[in-house]
């Protein structure tokens, strides 16, 4: 039998040699945190690589991503459904091992890292949702709901201000199924840290209320097993765990340097390193008898089939709540979702209000969130400005985790990927807020939701320069054309109560990939409808206000300027004009429609266009061609009453009237 140095050298081994074989890649972090990985994934985590998806699964993140090849040296060795070849092919065109670790790429692949501190944060809202489940459906003697997510992470996740808001956060709600590896071997890419990473990082966590296991040695496996041990004894606090390591531990020259940071070890080193560690087999050869210690199918197999009994139980003693369980975890909706929100949405245009779009956000929270009790929302702050939190809403705490409302505190960033590792883990209909403008504190975690098509529900509200007095450092100007130019991402920008209804509903149906909801300050005019033309908001774009016969001019305008656009065209028929007026709430929806729908809404050969939109103007050239005219911003704005502003920018009757008139004359 082998040692577990010699296990742990399997690792070792794979991953030089597939950073060697690419030519590229980090083979540092992966050799330096090979020891901790041995004992963590074959003494502790509980997984079953013939079921990658076992809803009681551990999670394990990657944080520090570009160790890439650890991360796929598990998954292969102990069963999962990706072979030699597959490591062989790392870094290559559609390969299943890209250079970071990609969610939806290879089985057992959680989250997908590479922007460091992340994955640490993915891994705050996997534990939060473990807690929170747990607190929903567990009862005395049947808790299914029972596991561990474990993160590793290196001084670059440690560095990064992220990992501040979200382990701070995770101290305060009592995260204590979180438990994290810090990788303290002192080195970056520029070189030793100590030159700009000199916190006593230890003395930190403890200040943000975790559990701190200091000095571990990360190359001696009892050392490593006693401090899992020793968090997992630990239920009220999420664990650091610093491990000391060298980076590249194994390669005899360049081992503890930023040499073998992100850079082949090269064929030379790779035969040394192989001499050092006694590994006498050639390039990605790995013989049987490590094969069948590293083995995970047969233990994952029977970890299942014993939750799988539990569950049973559990079934027989509260069925309905089984029932329940099974639904959420499946990520379906209820059975009477479609009639009911439609029924809500008929209700709605049919009793006309002049509300702000934030307001009549909360009006829809309120309505179906009667109907989802997976809700997670939240808030950085700004619950009574965002207005995201409705009769059945109720704090998490730490001592009561069986609410649905998370307080994020000032941390728009922290909030935005902890929701993702919510979504990650399943469970939940997660949605967090802020205002528009602070969504670039948070853009980065938004564009890993769109690339990982996960479900993220951003409420960003005070929208424009509508907000008003607070001035141009509170006033976003190229916030939506920024969302809405992320591929995978559906942005709304609502003109009244029926239209953000609508947007709500898409937004949580659509479970493969985020939803950004903008939402106006200011009062916004309730817009007459057919049916028809409610069933037609779904589609994005459509015909609000037509003319009889062919148009000769079409208005374009989205949220608080779908009234002007509409009071423009009132003004523009008096002038005998032909008018058509089209509401597009949601670009990217809009595109996605046929093209025979498409043409309908805007035919081709009607090229007298103008958009009318209190954001950046450039966006709409794909609408209205270079002859169209837009009236929009193309600086920031100022410090004044939101309607001083818009007489100020331009959004007028008299203005659209004027641009119109240009094209039309």
């Amino acid at each position: 039998m082998s040692s577990r140095k010699q296990l742990a050298n399997a690792i070792r081994a794979l991953s030089m040699d597939g950073v060697q074989q690419a030519n590229s890649g980090h083979p540092g972090a992966p050799m330096g945190m090979a020891d901790i990985a041995e004992v963590l994934w074959r003494s502790h985590l509980n997984h079953n690589p013939k079921n990658p998806n076992w809803a009681d699964r551990d999670r394990f993140v990657l944080s520090n991503g570009h160790g890439s090849m650890l991360i796929y040296s598990l998954l292969h060795l102990t069963g999962y459904d990706l072979s030699i070849e597959d490591l062989k092919n790392f870094r290559q065109l559609h390969s299943k091992t890209p250079g970071h670790p990609e969610y939806g790429y290879a089985p057992g692949i959680e989250t997908t890292t590479g922007p460091l501190g992340q994955g640490i944060t993915n891994a705050v809202g996997m534990a939060l949702a473990e807690k929170a489940l747990a607190a929903q459906f567990n009862k005395e003697n049947h808790d299914i709901v029972d596991h561990y997510t474990y993160a590793f992470m290196g001084d670059g996740c440690m560095m990064e201000g992220i990992s501040h808001e979200a382990c701070s956060l995770a101290g305060t709600l009592g995260l204590g199924k979180l438990v994290a590896f810090w990788d303290d071997n002192g080195i970056s890419i520029d070189g030793d840290v100590e030159g700009w990473f000199s916190d006593d990082t230890p003395k930190r966590f403890e200040a943000y209320g975790w559990h701190v296991i200091p000095a571990v040695d990360g190359h001696d496996p009892e050392a490593i097993n006693a401090a899992i041990e020793a968090a997992k004894e630990e239920t009220s606090r999420p664990t650091l765990i610093c491990c000391k390591t060298i980076i590249g531990f194994g390669s005899p020259n360049k081992a503890g340097s930023h040499d073998c940071h992100g850079a082949p070890l090269g064929a030379d080193e790779i035969k040394e390193a192989r001499d050092f560690l006694g590994w006498n087999y050639g390039p990605f050869e790995v013989p049987t008898d490590i094969y069948n210690q590293w083995d995970a199918k047969e233990t994952g197999a029977a970890s299942e089939a014993a939750w799988n009994q539990k569950f049973a139980a559990y079934e027989a003693a509260y069925p309905e709540l089984a029932a329940e369980f099974k639904r959420r975890v499946a990520g379906d909706l209820p059975a009477n979702w479609e009639e009911a929100t439609s029924q809500v949405i008929a209700e709605l245009q049919a009793n006309p209000a002049k509300i702000a779009s934030r307001k009549a956000s909360q009006n829809a929270l309120e309505a179906f969130g009667k109907l989802l009790p997976e809700f997670m929302g939240g808030s950085a702050d700004l619950a009574p400005s965002n207005l995201t939190m409705w009769s059945g809403s109720k704090s998490l705490t730490a001592e009561d985790a069986s609410g649905n409302y998370i307080h994020y505190g000032v941390r728009e960033f922290g909030m935005t990927a902890i929701i993702n590792g919510i979504a990650l883990h399943g469970g939940f209909v997660p949605y967090g807020a802020t205002f528009l403008m602070f969504m670039e504190y948070a853009r980065n975690a938004m564009r890993m939701a769109a690339l990982m098509k996960v479900q993220n529900i951003q409420v960003y509200t005070h929208d424009s320069i509508g907000l008003g007095e607070d001035g141009p450092t509170h006033q976003p100007v190229e916030q939506v054309a920024s969302l809405r130019l992320t591929p995978n991402m559906s942005t709304w920008r609502p003109c009244d109560q029926v239209e953000s209804a609508v947007a709500w509903k898409l937004a949580i149906e659509r479970k493969d990939a985020p939803t950004a909801l903008i939402f106006s300050r200011q009062g916004l005019a309730q817009q007459e409808r057919t049916a028809e033309q409610v069933a037609d908001i779904a589609k994005g774009g459509y015909i609000l206000k037509d003319c009889s016969g062919k148009p000769e001019l079409i208005l374009i305008a989205t949220g608080s300027e779908v009234e002007l656009a509409v009071n423009a065209a009132a003004e523009l028929e008096k002038q005998g004009k032909a008018v058509r007026v089209v509401s597009m709430p949601s670009t990217d929806t809009f595109d996605k429609q046929d093209a025979a729908y498409r043409e309908a809404v805007l035919p081709a050969d009607v090229t007298a266009r103008v958009a009318v939109e209190a954001g950046i103007a450039d966006f709409w050239y794909k609408y209205v061609g270079l002859n169209g005219r837009i009236v929009g911003m193309t600086t920031f704005g100022e410090s004044a009453p939101a309607e001083q502003l818009f007489e100020q920018f331009g959004f007028t009757v008299e203005n659209v009237v004027a641009k119109a008139n240009e094209i039309i004359a």
